[in-house]
């Protein structure tokens, strides 16, 4: 468990100085990093995080790259998206 939860923009933050590749890694390094999900996987089947990462990769390999805080936004809004369709559903 972290100590501290980052927010999207700290998260920019501290990988912008890494460009491409190397930021959505340093980006999705500091995420899992900080990620509680695999304590309260999705119906037991799966983990917010990096489904939010994997879904975010798809949009980005079929739309355009994605870095910095865009990239952060973006897995975001996924979680969000995977937990309040679980809560709701």
């Amino acid at each position: 468990m972290a100590n501290e939860i980052l927010t999207a923009e700290q998260i920019a933050e501290r990988t912008k100085d890494t460009n491409g590749v190397a930021n959505i890694k340093a980006i999705n390094a500091l995420y899992r990093a900080q990620d509680e999900s695999a304590l309260y996987p999705i119906n037991g089947r799966y983990n917010v995080t990096t489904r939010a990462i994997n879904r975010v990769r798809k949009l980005a390999r079929s739309n355009g790259g994605l870095y910095g805080l865009e990239y952060c936004y973006a897995l975001e809004y996924e979680m969000q998206l995977l937990v309040n369709y679980e809560v709701h559903a």
